[in-house]
């Protein structure tokens, strides 16, 4: 699960053009984890306007945060089937034009409908396709990259709820979701730069059997076959669970603790700016030469810290420990999502990420069903926060030792098949088996010349016995497909 080095030869530019993409990154991030929060403003007006409690109108978030984790296999299979940029295009559309016919709704179900589903699906399509890109374009700097993108979530929650609240009390929430509208349309712009990195075109084998060669999967599910993805799915499940229940409970809690309703939420805002500094902190130190091969347990780290902060602060009571409290887990918070996809690319490489970032964020939509609502459950029937916290820090400090001993586990496994290969004659670097079991593509059998519409990657097996051992797994990029069809002719 080592993030390893750069490889040799034609590989990611690491620059140029990917900071434009990584600017767009950061925009579209932004908007998918800021927006569904960002919402929430508008509650009280909705729940006067259509005469609901708290819990229906809170169901529009619900409805758009799943819709943005749930649709993960979905965005892979059009992502492989479009490539990035009609995608993104399309989920830009989609984006806006549910908070458009939001602002007309006269029921909630509309509501759900048009700001949940329709909103949530296209903030979905920009999500996913904008990190496939990114990893596209960075290799010795990805890690940098990931944190700076990452960086868009606190920035634009911290933005686009004042703007929300400016909005609400100057044109109400209809003029509002109006006007988030346009804003989406943003996400469009950002779609419309993510052309494809330079590379040499893409090689298609016929298949075997001397007929034309047979279409590759939309949805490569033989990832779940590797150890060290299931260890990575399960940590993203136990850590989804707790992980957000701190920070959704902390303003309550406060207030149940005597603070001041204005020094209260200010504690969101403590957590906002740690976080900012926090995420493209963390990602320029995992890119270090020294740290790089060891992200997973980096990672390990920043749950276990983040849950230890819960447990420690379970019974804060005044404003000086809750601010302290606000610090720790901002900062441990934000290495946590600077790392949570590096860690992802460095397991599965840029070949499989597609498919297991979209089964990844499809188990965390199951998490994410169960643990918040769990929790407020339970404040409701307890009238204790206490054991909230007990039980949200537990949960992801059970992810962070369980990431770090099965990915100590898997390393010793390698090393024990590597021996047995090496006294047979085979390699006798870990580390290459390792890689070789991570990067492993498709058979070339598989593909089909213009299936696969965003990644091209050949195998190693399939190619010149010529071909030199670095560069196994060194994804050939598709013009066309990556940049959509519209891309043809186009040099990157």
């Amino acid at each position: 699960m080592g993030a390893g080095g750069p490889r040799r030869g034609a590989g990611p530019p690491d620059g140029g053009w990917g900071w434009v993409v990584l600017g767009a990154c950061f925009v579209v991030t932004g908007f998918a984890y800021g927006f569904p929060k960002a919402v929430s403003v508008f509650f009280q007006e909705l729940k006067r306007d259509f005469g609901a409690g708290y819990s229906d109108t809170a169901w529009v978030s619900s409805i758009m945060l799943a819709m943005l984790y749930g649709t993960g296999p979905l965005s892979s299979i059009l992502v492989t089937r479009f490539g990035c940029r009609p995608v993104m295009l399309a989920g830009g559309l989609l984006a806006s034009a549910g908070m458009i016919l939001a602002s007309f709704a006269s029921r909630l179900l509309e509501l759900y409908l048009t700001a949940g589903v329709l909103t949530g699906l296209g903030l979905a399509l920009n999500f996913q396709p904008s990190l496939i890109m990114l990893g596209l374009y960075f290799e010795r700097r990805r890690p940098l990259a990931n944190g700076l993108a990452a960086a868009g979530s606190p920035v634009f929650l911290s933005m686009l709820s004042p703007l929300g609240q400016l909005l609400g009390e100057r044109f109400g929430w209809r003029g509002g979701f109006l006007l988030f509208g346009g804003l989406l349309l943003h996400c469009c712009a950002c779609g419309a730069v993510m052309r494809p990195p330079p590379g040499p075109p893409p090689r298609r084998d016929p298949s075997p059997h001397g007929g034309p060669a047979r279409r590759r999967r939309l949805l490569d599910v033989t990832v779940c076959t590797d150890r060290a993805f299931v260890v990575y799915v399960v940590t993203k499940f136990l850590m989804a669970l707790g992980l957000f229940v701190p920070a959704i409970l902390l303003v309550n809690y406060a207030k149940d603790a005597g603070v001041p309703d204005a020094e209260a939420a200010f504690l969101l805002s403590i957590v906002g700016f740690v976080d900012i500094v926090a995420r493209p902190a963390c990602g320029a130190l995992a890119g270090l030469g020294r740290l790089r091969p060891h992200v997973p347990y980096l990672f390990s780290l920043a749950l276990l810290a983040n849950g230890l902060t819960d447990l420690i602060s379970a019974r804060a009571r005044s404003y000086g420990t809750l601010v302290a409290f606000c610090i720790a887990f901002g900062l441990s918070y934000g290495m946590v999502g600077a790392l949570q996809f590096e860690v992802l690319m460095a397991t599965v490489g840029a070949p499989r990420f597609p498919s297991a970032l979209g089964l990844v964020l499809l188990v965390e939509a199951v998490a994410v069903l169960i643990g918040p609502p769990s929790a407020g459950r339970l404040v409701d029937a307890l009238k204790n926060y206490e054991i909230i916290f007990y039980l949200a820090g537990s949960e992801v400090a059970l992810a962070g030792v369980f990431m770090a001993v099965t990915t100590y586990c898997c390393l010793r496994c390698s090393k024990d098949i590597s021996s047995g290969l090496s006294a047979e004659g085979g390699t006798s670097d870990p580390e290459d088996v390792e890689a070789e079991r991570d990067s492993e593509p498709m058979p070339a059998s598989t593909e089909e010349p213009g299936s696969l519409e965003a990644l091209e990657v050949l195998s190693p097996r399939a190619g010149s016995p010529e071909q030199e051992p670095e560069e196994e797994g060194v994804p050939e990029l598709d013009h066309e497909s990556m940049g959509g069809h519209e891309a043809r002719g186009q040099k990157a």
